[in-house]
């Protein structure tokens, strides 16, 4: 019988394991419409204008500042607070579903040892999450890097979930598709990293590369 090289493995949770199903363009002009001010460009200009997750202590401080600079660039004031807030009452974490291929890639990386979960939200959505999709009791042990002073791509959310499923980094796999955030902190931390994507990981050198999430079972 063949020994795997790897004794547990981790996951990303969003676009690895699960997507966003709701129409987040609707809520981004409801938004508006709830503080009784015309939209300011389009979504896909606000996501453009975000900067990192990790430049700022929480999600909503992120998307305040990139409403805010989105609006200056426009020569538009608004009350980024109220939009902010407006904007994040309006999201669904419970319109989620499994990418396809997820449940086969859990049930290969279960068979094969402990099965951690570390993602950058915070708990109080991403556990929503979980519910949502069936996967509460799916994890040996879940890292809500959101709720901790650094996240991914910073070594502390890595060390925390090797310290709970007790394995070597150089022996646990991370399975994530961002190669700022998985690829880059899985390996900064020494853990093998399977990336889940296409192209060319530029810069980066994940030891894997999975077309889609349930090519993990032949990498054991």
């Amino acid at each position: 019988m063949a020994v795997s090289r790897y004794a547990a493995t981790v996951f990303d949770l969003d676009g690895t394991l699960c997507q966003h199903d709701q129409d987040v363009e609707a809520v981004f002009y409801d938004a508006f419409r709830a503080i009784d001010c015309e939209p300011v460009g389009t979504p896909a200009d606000l996501w453009a204008t975000m900067e990192p997750i990790t430049d700022y202590d929480t999600e909503a401080a992120q998307l305040a500042d990139a409403i805010t600079r989105l609006a200056a660039a426009r020569d538009r004031t608004l009350d980024a607070q109220a939009w902010t807030d407006a904007f994040r009452a309006r999201l669904d974490w419970t319109a989620v579903s499994l990418l396809p291929g997820a449940e086969t890639a859990l049930a290969a990386a279960r068979a094969n040892g402990p099965v951690g979960l570390l993602t950058n939200g915070p708990e109080e959505r991403q556990s929503t999450k979980l519910a949502a999709l069936g996967l509460l009791e799916a994890f040996d042990t879940v890292v809500y890097a959101g709720d901790m002073d650094r996240r991914k791509p910073a070594p502390a959310p890595f060390e925390r979930v090797l310290a709970a499923l007790g394995t070597p980094a150089a022996q646990t796999l991370y399975v994530g598709n961002s190669l700022e955030h998985d690829v880059a902190g899985a390996t900064r931390a020494g853990l093998p990293v399977a990336w889940l994507g296409d192209g060319s990981p530029g810069e980066h050198a994940p030891t894997h590369t999975l077309g889609r999430v349930d090519d993990l079972a032949a990498v054991f």
